[in-house]
């Protein structure tokens, strides 16, 4: 399965590019998260593998996380102008996914956030969650583009909502 989710921020680049590289900033935007931990590597750079824990209701996920390409490899030295690329894997038990994020500078205060998500279920639980839950799987990364959208312009913090 795989879809492409976009987000206009009204930030600059390079303000939204800090604001995502923080893992102290992490909690507040990205529901539901509970821990990422950097196993192997240096948080941020290609090659660092990562322990992520979310608990969404009673239900809780554990994943490895691997940045596998970065481009440039220097975020912190490209010109406003130029795509940053962030690929991760994540891999769970019977599922993996891919994301491809983008950072475009679309004007002097915007920044358009492009993701594109791919995922592959093993065992026949997760291919039916696959087959007859596609839009919840894209429901979640809009969401989490939105939170991130409001902690970014907002500076609300999803752990401070009440449902």
């Amino acid at each position: 399965m795989k879809y492409a989710t976009s987000l206009e921020i009204a930030l600059p680049r390079d303000e939204v590019l800090q604001l995502i590289a923080d893992p102290a900033q992490t909690p507040k935007w990205l529901r539901g998260l509970v821990l990422h931990e950097t196993v192997k590597g240096v948080h941020g750079q290609v090659g660092t593998t990562s322990r992520v824990v979310f608990q969404m209701g009673k239900q809780r996920m554990e994943a490895t996380e691997t940045i596998t390409r970065l481009e440039p490899a220097d975020l912190h030295a490209v010109p406003s102008s130029v795509v940053v690329h962030y690929e991760r894997e994540i891999a769970a038990e019977g599922m993996w996914q891919a994301q491809r994020d983008r950072l475009i500078e679309t004007g002097p205060d915007a920044t358009l956030w492009e993701s594109e998500s791919e995922f592959r279920f093993e065992g026949l639980l997760m291919r039916l969650v696959g087959l007859l839950m596609p839009g919840a799987f894209r429901k979640q990364s809009e969401q989490h583009m939105q939170d991130f959208k409001r902690f970014a312009e907002q500076g609300k913090d999803v752990r401070e909502e009440t449902d």
